[in-house]
């Protein structure tokens, strides 16, 4: 809508016009014999008519001056509209650019756990038939193998927790984002991440709101276990792993803030 007012017509002056008119047209029947002849009825009628457009014609002017202004406001409303539109469209697109980045990202995430898997198991199927024929001197050389082995698997371990940490963190921010289809999207796809980390052994798992504080699960990022124990879980910070059904590392959280009683009013003493 439009701030300024509409203009305003002076009408004084068709109004003084009317009254011109009206009062000739007067003159006229005064000044005239009874009955009237013909032209001086025609110039009667004239008048009055003039003048009762006269009259009339200031409002008509206004009435067209408004519905132009209301016309303008109209197409202004929609330009606007058109404009927000333009704007939703670039966010979309943005979104959209971002998500494919995510997908590729994850897509490529899954291959390589997929491949360090099936790595892993042909090597250890190897190394189980390498067992059967081996001698004692082949034995020792083999203990020093299998430490490798397990110093890689624990760096494997290591490059897929840290991996899964930033997809927590990423989930979780597209939980503060608000957007349902943002959240949907990484929820889907930090399933499927977990899913294969499930498929080699490696679990994840979350503390649930108002769970019980348990150190063998759960480990606080500040404060003292001990004075936790028991205690209601209020935010997961971090999720905690397990591999091969044992703790990996305990999931990080915050415990619910204890809520003070008022102290008691003191009482004055009795004289």
């Amino acid at each position: 809508m439009r701030d300024a007012e509409n203009p305003r017509l002076a009408k004084w002056p068709f109004f003084l016009a009317d009254l011109l008119l009206l009062g000739s047209a007067y003159l006229v029947v005064r000044q005239g014999a009874v009955p009237l002849d013909l032209w001086r009825a025609v110039v009667i009628v004239a008048a009055v008519a003039l003048g009762g457009y006269l009259s009339l014609l200031p409002f008509l002017k206004e009435y067209e001056s408004a519905s132009r202004l209301a016309e303008a406001d109209q197409l202004q409303t929609v330009t606007n509209q058109m404009n927000n539109l333009e704007v939703l469209a670039e966010q979309i697109t943005t979104a959209t650019s971002r998500w494919q980045a995510v997908q590729e990202a994850s897509e490529k995430i899954v291959r390589q756990s997929q491949e360090i898997s099936d790595r892993m198991t042909s090597e250890a199927k190897a190394f189980a038939e390498f067992m059967k024929s081996a001698n004692d001197t082949e034995k020792s050389t083999l203990r020093l193998e299998v430490e490798k082995l397990r110093r890689a698997e624990g760096d494997w371990l290591q490059v897929q927790v840290h991996t899964l940490d930033h997809i927590f963190a990423l989930h979780q921010s597209g939980m503060r984002s608000g957007q349902p289809n943002l959240i949907e999207n990484l929820t889907n796809f930090q399933n499927a991440c977990r899913d294969v980390s499930r498929r080699v052994g490696l679990g994840v798992y979350a503390a649930s709101a108002s769970e019980p504080f348990d150190p063998k699960r759960h480990q606080l990022a500040e404060g003292d276990p001990a004075q936790a124990l028991g205690r209601p879980i209020g935010v997961t910070v971090a999720p905690g792993y397990t591999l091969q059904g044992r703790v990996l590392r305990p999931a990080l959280v915050q415990l619910q803030p204890v809520e003070t009683e008022p102290a008691a009013p003191e009482t004055a003493p009795t004289a």
